[in-house]
């Protein structure tokens, strides 16, 4: 038998629920836990000595493990952030599956590159949404972040604005992107609202990285307020499946994989 397994602060059953189903559809001897490690270095070296055969990363892991791993491949190292780990007989490769979930929903969402944007956090999962913005032909993107010394580099690093605080009221954008743990199930601010209520109505679209639960906060605002609405759900079945590929070299077809999709939210 096969194990892949995710490390998280907070691990969730989406993966766990989305790669399981998929390998039983497939026929595939393998089996998909969570675990939320106390050391994160044990818990790599875990992968490495017990030839477990892929490992995804969740918050806060995604920067403080490329020390941990062998070769960067290009959609982790463009980006300094790892959310996928693929072992090949001991040897630890980095990718970054977050990006192109990203870049996927706004072409799916046809969302204008001329839409205003505020993007709320600066860690792994900001960076790679930052990336796919810029690169996706945005130009008017404002990273909201409290710490100065994460926030201001990756703005700059994309030819883009920073803030320490949300702008004063009034002030408004056309997309608002959550890539904090604000509305996330089980932590401290899983009822909260990551963006003021008058912002939220202001926006065009609104997109919550938050994977649990689907229904945020920020997403039930969105909805209710009539905006085109992005959920981190959306993004978790996106990246879970070009991991899936990553792992086992096989991409399933469209109703398999719909079907899995359908599986993981029916929890």
């Amino acid at each position: 038998m096969t194990l892949c397994i995710s490390l998280s602060a907070r691990p969730s059953n989406n993966g766990t629920r989305f790669h399981n189903h998929l390998y039983d559809q497939l026929g595939l001897n393998w089996i998909y836990k969570a675990f939320a490690p106390t050391d994160l270095g044990q818990a790599i070296a875990g992968v490495r000595g017990l030839g477990i055969r892929g490992c995804a990363v969740s918050m806060p892991f995604k920067e403080d493990v490329i020390a941990l791993v062998d070769v960067m491949a290009p959609s982790a190292q463009a980006i300094d952030s790892v959310n996928t780990i693929v072992n090949d007989d001991g040897t630890l490769t980095a990718y970054n599956t977050d990006y192109t979930a990203i870049e996927q929903l706004l072409q799916r969402n046809a969302v204008d590159a001329a839409l205003s944007v505020w993007v709320k956090g600066s860690g792994g999962m900001a960076k790679a949404t930052v990336a796919a913005l810029r690169d996706a032909g945005f130009k008017d993107v404002t990273v909201i972040a409290r710490s100065e010394a994460s926030g201001r580099p990756l703005a700059e690093l994309y030819g883009f604005a920073w803030r320490a605080e949300l702008p004063a009221a009034g002030a408004t954008a056309d997309m608002l992107i959550n890539v904090t743990p604000v509305g996330m199930a089980g932590g401290p601010d899983a009822g909260a609202l990551s963006f003021p209520q008058e912002a939220v109505e202001a926006a065009a679209v609104v997109f919550d990285v938050v994977a649990l639960p689907a229904e945020t906060p920020l997403v039930k605002a969105g909805r209710a307020a009539g905006k085109t609405v992005i959920t981190g759900a959306e993004v978790a079945t996106i990246q879970a499946l070009e991991q899936f590929v990553l792992y086992t070299g096989i991409r399933p077809g469209d109703d398999q994989i719909q079907a899995a999709e359908e599986f993981m939210r029916a929890q």
